[in-house]
């Protein structure tokens, strides 16, 4: 009695135990969901945060009111800023005091050079009328004389007892004498340039009307002299034919191909690829609301590809080149509000929400508008975005910068505190992903270049130009694409399999064929897709007539054995043991496979030119690769198969037998039991096991990296490739710079993975649930 008592004390510890063992892991597991689910948002989160823009430094400059400001800068880290005065000076300033103790400390707002930029007798007593910036960090004066001067403000840094120090400088790349833009030398009302390692552009508008380009090719390379005053080049001048009389902007583009001419509301478009001859390529004659708007400002986006128009109205229009059936046009892609709320105005009567200027970054699709009223809009041309709006002065300023890296602004206008001196302000932007919103990852967008708009996703590419797609529609219609052929190839062949193993297969063969098949589990992926993407897929395409006979003659070749094998008399059949009696079909299935492949060379002679892919290429016009669905198919198929497979088998098997000999015992055949019993009692576990293998499908990465190509395209065809954003994430997160854009969209990527298998295994319990309640009498 004692020992019972021991027992079962014993017996109660152990349960206990294990229950809360059990318990414990269950909470475990879904406390890991949880963490993972709360980390990739936590990653995503900054992508779809708001631009911000803060004051950072004021400082004041010993300047007139009267003196103006024709420019302004800032190096890469923020540390130095400078402004160029109309008298041709420029003075740098220190943004960040010293962390040294040195001699050479220094405070924020102190004086880092000052210089002016005239060295030479040519510039003697000259007064500069314009600065030309390029989305490089030259800049052109223009005197009112008419005279032009190219220079480059640069930085470098200087290390001195373990601290930095930005130490600004001045380069002349032509050297300190005057250009020659105009061979005639008349004054110039509007000048424009771009400049690359072996030739400058100038396209100018003179005042007695004459629009020129000024060509300098240099015979070796404009960086190869610091200073310029011994670079060799040769000049070949050009005048453009143009009708009107009034030039207000000029543009061109940084690859020196295209110029920008606006006149009034009307944009010229040349070409100045040709030194012989310049021609008109195309114009831009944009739609206004009504009479009184017109085209007040004109900027082109990096790239090289986009020209972006304001207008007095607010409204901000992008247009590029499109491929048409007339060839390539400029188009109206989309356009931008940057109205403040009040009327628009007229020539007479200017009002505030006129665009006054428009500030483009230098390597993203940015730009910052600025209004009649002085405020400052934020947009986002790909994504469509509006980032930010606000003053960031109380006055127009009278000189405008961004930052290199786009992380901060100066700003040149009235001192706030002391309106008869100038200020210089500097503001820290936090920018960092404006190319994300959620209709560029989910919503075709017009790319610059494509001849509509469409699903992208392109992530890197070899040109500087380059701005990334990120579209998740076709990784995630390729993760479902693949997924979907996968299951058409392996729940067929796993259902049945398990329904025969399970129902009529003796238990000598079940116990020697189930744990065989449960075996291939634990072959890797990573072999799959290697046999897969080297063996697989170049035997398909050789033999690709074969591969559909083989979808008629394996199922053929079964049905015949089977029928021959029930018209057999007994005596024959009885002679060979039961165990053995479905390795019959072995033979039979090698037989049907090298029909199928001997016949495949005279099919492809006889019907398709002797070049299967050719044909569906050439003729049916449906693309082939190598690596495509029907690959994935098989490949993956075969790796998902034992999933489904043994937990099908299992679920079958498990159905209790009072209700087979029931039935049986009433008059139903195996095949009525089968039908209307059996599987009707599995059908818990027949779903589950076929949502497990969806799962399961869905996730697989190796497989899909190897033989799908990593084609990210929206094709159903089952001889075109994918990408899926399991192997995507595995292709590009090794690449992506940590915190970028693109890295966290990679995360957000895993993130649609997850919710992807989590509405899978809910929608899977939901329906099992169900279909166990239903049947759970039976």
């Amino acid at each position: 009695m004692a020992s019972l008592i021991s027992s079962n004390r014993s017996r109660g510890v152990k349960n206990s135990l294990a229950k809360w063992l059990i318990t414990l892991g269950g909470i475990s597991v879904l406390f890991t969901l949880v963490l993972i689910f709360l980390y990739l948002l936590y990653v995503v989160k900054p992508i779809f945060d708001s631009a911000k823009i803060e004051p950072k430094v004021s400082i004041s400059l010993d300047l007139t009111s009267n003196e103006k400001v024709l420019s302004t800068g800032v190096d890469e880290l923020q540390e130095v800023a400078y402004e160029i005065t109309e008298a041709g000076n420029i003075d740098f300033y220190y943004l960040k005091a010293s962390a040294s103790e040195s001699d050479n400390q220094f405070a924020v707002g102190d004086n880092a050079l000052s210089m002016s930029l005239f060295s030479s007798e040519d510039f003697n007593q000259e007064q500069v009328v314009n600065v030309v910036n390029s989305f490089s960090a030259n800049k052109l004066l223009h005197t009112i004389k008419g005279k032009t001067l190219l220079i480059q403000p640069s930085f470098y840094a200087k290390y001195a007892n373990d601290t930095r120090e930005i130490i600004p400088q001045v380069n002349y790349p032509l050297g300190q004498n005057s250009l020659v833009i105009d061979e005639q030398q008349t004054p110039l009302s509007q000048l424009a340039f771009a400049m690359d390692d072996e030739r400058i552009v100038f396209v100018a508008f003179t005042e007695d009307k004459r629009l020129i380009k000024t060509s300098f090719i240099a015979e070796d390379d404009f960086s190869s002299s610091s200073d310029g005053d011994d670079v060799e080049y040769e000049t070949i001048f050009q005048q453009i034919e143009l009708t009107d009389d009034v030039i207000d902007e000029i543009k061109v583009t940084p690859d020196l191909s295209l110029a920008f001419i606006r006149s009034a509301s009307t944009v010229y478009v040349y070409s100045l690829n040709d030194d012989e001859e310049v021609s008109l390529k195309a114009t831009i004659t944009p739609t206004l609301d009504n009479s009184n708007t017109y085209l007040t400002s004109m900027a082109l986006l990096s790239g090289s590809s986009s020209v972006l128009l304001g207008d007095s109205s607010g409204r901000i229009s992008q247009w590029f080149e499109v491929a048409t059936e007339s060839g390539r046009q400029f188009k109206q892609i989309r356009s931008f509000n940057a109205n403040d709320g009040e009327a628009s105005y007229d020539k007479n009567n200017k009002t505030s929400s006129a665009i006054t200027a428009i500030y483009t970054e230098q390597y993203r699709k940015s730009f910052y508008t600025m209004t009649n009223s002085g405020m400052v809009n934020v947009f986002y041309t790909t994504s469509s975005a509006h980032l930010w709006q606000g003053k960031l002065a109380s006055t127009q300023p009278e000189a405008f910068s961004i930052a290199p890296r786009a992380n901060g602004l100066i700003i040149i206008g009235n001192d706030p505190l002391d309106a008869s001196n100038k200020s210089l302000q500097a503001f820290s932007v936090h920018n960092e992903h404006p190319e994300v919103t959620w209709q560029a990852l989910w919503q075709e967008v017009w790319y610059e270049g494509y001849p509509e708009p469409d699903y992208i996703w392109q992530s890197t590419s070899g040109s500087d130009d380059f701005e990334g797609k990120f579209s998740l529609v076709p990784i995630s219609f390729g993760t479902i694409k693949a997924a979907l052929y996968a299951m058409l190839f392996a729940v067929p062949i796993a259902l049945t399999a398990a329904i025969y193993t399970a129902y009529f297969m003796t238990p000598g063969m079940r116990k020697k064929v189930k744990p065989t098949i449960e075996m291939m589990e634990a072959l890797p992926t990573v072999i799959l897709g290697f046999l897969a993407g080297l063996w697989l897929a170049p035997l398909m395409e050789e033999y690709l007539p074969a591969i559909f006979l083989l979808f008629i003659f394996l199922p053929l070749a079964t049905l015949i054995t089977a029928f021959s094998w029930h018209k057999l008399p007994n005596q024959l059949k009885d002679k060979l043991p039961e165990t053995l009696a479905p390795i019959l079909l072995i033979p039979v299935i090698i037989l049907a496979t090298y029909a199928a492949f001997s016949l495949s060379p005279l099919l492809e002679n006889s019907f398709f030119n002797g070049d299967m892919r050719q044909y569906l290429t050439n003729d049916l016009g449906i693309n082939f690769d190598q690596r495509n669905a029907l690959v994935v198919g098989i490949a993956m198929g075969f790796a998902v198969i034992p999933t489904i497979f043994s937990m099908a088998e299992d679920a079958i098997f498990s159905v209790p037998g009072h209700l087979t000999s029931g039935s049986l015992a009433l008059g139903a055949t195996q095949w009525q039991t089968l039908i209307g019993v059996v599987l009707l009692t599995a059908s818990p576990g027949i779903f589950s096991a076929v949502m497990m293998g969806l799962g399961r499908a869905v996730g697989e990465t190796m497989i899909v990296l190897m033989a799908t190509g990593n084609t990210p395209i929206l094709d159903w065809s089952i001889f075109q490739g994918m990408r899926t954003l399991a192997a995507n994430i595995a292709v590009e997160m090794p690449e992506s710079e940590v915190g970028s854009s693109h890295y966290r969209i990679l995360f957000l990527a895993a993130f649609v993975l997850f919710i992807f298998t989590f509405i899978f295994n809910t929608a899977a319990e939901f329906v099992r649930q169900r279909l166990r309640e239903k049947y759970s009498s039976m």
